[in-house]
């Protein structure tokens, strides 16, 4: 297989695999399939990452992020808390 095959299937993979956390985390079902409301969410996160608190929010959500993570191993819903 040639290189740039290998390369196209890891980013095709890295790509199902982020459109799967939409998924799993509901935003997909939350805002019933709207691309507009979920791109400019992803943004809104961006900027917040980008501004004085980015450290801050990127601690916080990456906290909840890992307890989400261990809740859905252990059967419990993402948004269960």
């Amino acid at each position: 297989m040639r290189n740039w095959q290998v390369e196209r299937r890891k980013r095709t993979r890295h790509l199902i695999e982020l459109g799967g956390l939409l998924v799993k985390s509901r935003v997909v079902e939350l805002t019933g399939d709207d691309r507009a409301l979920i791109y400019c969410a992803l943004l809104w996160m961006a900027e917040k990452l980008k501004g004085e608190q980015g450290d801050h929010a990127r601690e916080v959500w990456a906290e909840k992020g890992k307890g989400a993570f261990e809740d859905a191993q252990k059967g419990d819903g993402p948004l269960g808390r």
